[in-house]
């Protein structure tokens, strides 16, 4: 009798849309002895058996994120021959501070970082004191194609950029910058968002910003602390599929979020006491 073979089984590629709370993790790209995103993520689909090498199923991410830097809508993407139970599983093995909330079928080649056509970063201000119409106005300097290189750190990249929108607006009572653009170098958007939290503290002027763009003496300025910094949309040109809540990360973030709200009350009534 002839041998029966069983039918080859085609890899497929996916793409994953994540969200993280980054405060405890130190960055996004793997490293040694420390805790990052991908490195939980690589373990997550090791666990699940979708793979066990990343570099066989060319798991790649649309980019990186620094420490303490979170994510609303980062991309990654990996390729397996066990695509149902990445969707169905992979939720359930992640950590609580991560979360995919969509995925999609993809084509073989497909690279989230090449594809990206835009990426856009929001910056949270926790201050209260700022003047964020002065931000806003001085926010529209940044658009266009400029030499970033007293605005970012360059590290031997060509420090050209373009950006596509920036704006500093209210969100929720909360004072927002945003800004999209085809591409970043290194803590650009927290030294864009450190400029805009003087002039919005009326330590610079606008007139500060194209100073430094053409390389005139300005006052020193570092980047914004990470904590405020959240990646907020990757667009690689493609629509994703969502994902439920798988139950442990929603929970996780709502206790955070009543964390967070109590400690600010608590703050206020402490300081109150040298008011």
């Amino acid at each position: 009798m002839e041998e029966i073979q069983e039918a080859d089984v085609s890899p497929v590629r996916l793409a994953f849309r994540t969200a993280y709370l980054g405060d405890r993790f130190y960055g996004s790209q793997v490293q040694a002895d420390e805790r990052t995103v991908e490195g939980e993520f690589i373990a997550a689909c090791r666990r699940t058996e979708l793979f066990s090498d990343p570099r066989d199923a060319r798991f790649l991410a649309a980019g990186r994120t620094d420490r303490g830097v979170h994510a609303k809508s980062q991309v990654y993407a990996l390729t397996t021959l066990f695509p149902e139970r990445a969707i169905t599983a992979l939720p359930w093995q992640l950590p609580k501070d991560i979360r995919v909330t969509g995925y999609a079928v993809v084509d073989p080649d497909f690279h989230p970082r090449y594809r990206a056509v835009s990426r856009t970063y929001r910056y949270y201000f926790g201050r209260r004191d700022l003047d964020g119409e002065a931000m806003d106005a001085a926010a529209s300097r940044f658009v266009g194609t400029h030499d970033f290189t007293r605005f970012a750190r360059i590290e031997g990249k060509d420090p050209v950029r373009t950006v596509l929108s920036c704006r500093v607006f209210d969100d929720h009572g909360i004072l927002c910058f945003e800004v999209t653009a085809e591409s970043f170098l290194w803590h650009m958007v927290r030294y864009i968002a450190s400029a805009l939290l003087s002039i919005g503290a009326g330590s610079w002027d606008t007139y500060t910003i194209g100073d430094r763009f053409e390389g005139r003496e300005t006052p020193a300025l570092s980047p914004a602390p990470p904590h405020g910094l959240i990646l907020w949309e990757v667009d690689c040109g493609i629509p994703f599929e969502p994902l439920p809540d798988a139950g442990r990360s929603g929970l996780f973030m709502r206790e955070r979020e009543e964390y967070h709200t109590v400690m600010a009350r608590i703050c206020d009534v402490l300081l109150d006491q040298d008011r």
